[in-house]
Order: structure tokens, then sequence, then C-alpha cells
């Protein structure tokens, strides 16, 4: 998307009018609208405090694709799947606790090639997915279509883009790590006001550990591990199903090492 697309797309995102964000920029919404359909672009000086409103950087609104992204691309141009077709267990223990005997709106964030969107959507719920890489994305849509199901996949960046829908079941899995720590609550925070009651979210993260060596994945820049029960602490006011920490062996890029993971399955009760 170019500049005044991504503008639209953020605004929208967060529910403000035109208005509401010409207010905050202390601009006419004239201006806003000029900068949306493209017949105009904003001042260079106004960039750093759009970017800061919709919740985003001037790299993302400019369309700069991070390292982090590049690399993806890179490991989804097989026709391998990376990460193999095999779901998660989280999945299992979604359906364990929330079997699709009704319609559940699924959001799988950062889906990478889609391996766990399709087998939610196989299973009967609807699903959403995103991720930042376009090969994935086509990968999963190939998934999908193969095994005769649907998801709604669709292209965003975790670090920027919030919910402005509510889900009964948000997953995530190997991807809160890109989340950097300045908006980790406030990100949590919308995923939870977004989520329907008696809905829950699985979640698995990185943690640092000072004797489990670097991984080659931890040498793309983009990344933030996070600190053992800080997950867990974010969701403090729900009901914790499951709490566990694990290390594992891993061979992405074919170089055996380690990883430390926190595991969260937690439900939403008033």
């Amino acid at each position: 998307m170019n500049l005044g697309s991504m503008i639209l797309h953020k605004r929208k995102a967060l529910g403000y009018t035109q208005q509401t964000l010409a207010d905050k920029l202390h601009v006419s919404f004239q201006a806003v609208s000029k900068w949306e359909n493209g017949t105009a672009c904003p001042e260079i000086e106004l960039l750093p405090a759009i970017a800061a409103i919709l919740g985003t950087s001037v790299d993302a609104l400019l369309g700069y694709r991070s390292a982090v992204v590049t690399d993806y691309e890179k490991r989804y141009q097989s026709e391998e799947y990376y990460w193999g077709i095999v779901p998660n267990s989280l999945c299992y223990e979604i359906m364990k606790l929330r079997p699709p005997v009704k319609p559940l709106k699924v959001l799988d964030m950062g889906c990478g090639e889609g391996k766990d969107a399709v087998f939610l959507a196989k299973n009967g719920y609807l699903v959403s997915a995103f991720d930042v890489s376009d090969s994935g994305l086509e990968k999963g849509k190939r998934l999908a279509e193969k095994c005769g199901t649907y998801v709604d996949f669709f292209r965003a960046n975790i670090l920027d883009y919030r919910l402005s829908e509510k889900f009964d079941i948000i997953f995530s899995s190997g991807v809160f790590h890109y989340i950097t720590p300045d908006i980790r609550a406030e990100l949590t925070e919308n995923l939870k006001t977004h989520t329907n009651e008696r809905g829950i979210h699985a979640i698995n993260v990185f943690v640092e550990k000072p004797f489990i060596a670097q991984s080659p994945d931890e040498e793309v820049t983009g990344r933030y591990p996070w600190k053992s029960g800080e997950l867990f602490m974010c969701y403090h006011d729900w009901l914790l199903r499951k709490t566990e920490e694990v290390i594992f062996d891993c061979n992405s890029g074919n170089i055996p090492h380690q990883h430390c993971m926190d595991i969260l399955l937690a439900e939403k009760i008033k």
C-alpha cells in the first residue's frame, strides 16, 4: 500500500474519523482526505506524529520492509513448507476447551504459511489469519484450497495491527517476540478488549535464559525475547487455564540449537 492507503487503513482500524485524526494533528480534515485519496502528501515533519497516533512506525507508513520480513520471504520461497504442516499442539488444546459446536471466530496472528489456521478452519472454526510475508500468505491460501477449506488470509504487521472487531479465540505461535517491550501492554490490552466473554487466548513466546546460547534466528534484528512469566502477568485478570515453561531442541536453518518458551492458555471471565 502507498502512504495514503496506509493512513486510511490504520485510521479505520483504530475507529478514527478523518476529523478525529485531523484534530490530533492540528490540520484540517480536508488535508487528511487528500492524503488518503492520493492527491497530496503530508509534510515530512508530520510523519512521526502521524505514525505515533496511528500506533505504527514511519518506516511502516512508507512501506519499508524490515530485515525480519525479508528473512521470512526467503524461507517461504520453496515449495516445501518451512515449518511443515503438522498443527501446533495448542490447536488441539483450543479444540478441547472450545470445540466448534457453534461458529467461533478465530484470529491467527503471524500465521506464517498457514498450517495452524488451515487446521482450525478444517475443523469448523471461522478463521482469519495475518502475516507480514506475502509468500507465506500465498502458501497458506494454497494449503487451504488443497484441504477444501477457507481462511481469510490478509497481510498485516503485528507491531501496528490493532483489532476493531471481537473474536472468540486468539492464537499466536512463535510471533510475540517481535513485539517491542514498549508496546506489549497496549497491544495485549487491545487483544483482550476485543475478545468475547468466555473467549480464549492461546499464545506462546520465546523467553530469555542466560544458559541457552543465542539461536541463529536471533542474529536477525527485530526480535525481543520476553522474560519468564512476563506474558502470564499480562493476563493476571483472566482465568489461566495453562501456564507452562519448556526448553526444547530446534533444527530450523539446519543448525541444532535450543529455545525456551512460555506457553499460555487463558480464558476471559467477567
